[in-house]
């Protein structure tokens, strides 16, 4: 699978070719310390002072090889893609290689960065559930009133919780059928395309 770079993108990482590869090798590390720590501005102004560049050229650069590397980890693309990838920028042979390393280095870490920063949501546990069904009262002889109880139990952080929902039958019917509608659109290729690009 080939990384898939903006206009914005290609025009900020290819400000790197002319800082050179100790250059780039220093912003590569200022990326990625940047995904470990958050956002450095004094790491920025002082890599620009050292390297002698203006600040702004170090942010864009910083900021490309940003999307490069976590884009590329969260895919996990190959070797042979990411330098697909990187190869329509038209950088040098050792720029290539300077950043295919960098990537091969750090991609188990922005990994494990990336999954820390994603929101921890419940998980499905497991479901109990009861129909209830009320035949007739002191008032009225002959009625039916189904109710259906469910016990949704749920994992999040290793800690379970439990919620309970009641509703009739007919609106449980209606989010049947809204949840298999949802499903079905997941499998259309609108869906599928924004699910890819959101992994």
């Amino acid at each position: 699978m080939l990384l898939v770079l903006s206009e914005a993108q290609k025009v900020a990482l290819g400000e790197l070719p002319p800082l050179g590869t100790a250059a780039v090798g220093e912003l590569g590390r200022l990326a990625v310390e940047l995904l470990r720590r958050g956002a450095v501005p004094r790491a920025c102004e002082a890599a620009a002072r050292k390297l002698n560049i203006g600040a702004e050229v170090v942010q864009h650069g910083v900021e490309g090889l940003t999307y490069l590397l976590t884009e590329s980890s969260k895919l996990m693309i190959s070797e042979i893609d990411f330098q697909d990838s990187i190869h329509v920028l038209g950088f040098s042979d050792e720029l290539n290689k300077l950043l295919l390393q960098l990537y091969l280095d750090n991609r188990k870490e922005i990994r494990r960065i990336l999954s820390e920063l994603a929101p921890k949501l419940p998980s499905y546990h497991s479901l109990e559930w009861r129909l209830d069904v009320q035949l007739a009262s002191r008032s009225l002889r002959q009625q039916i009133e189904p109710a259906v109880t469910i016990k949704l139990h749920l994992n999040q952080n290793e800690d379970q919780s439990a919620q309970v929902l009641q509703t009739d039958p007919s609106t449980l019917l209606h989010l049947i059928q809204q949840l298999e509608q949802a499903l079905g659109e997941m499998k259309t290729n609108h869906c599928r395309r924004i699910v890819r690009n959101m992994k």
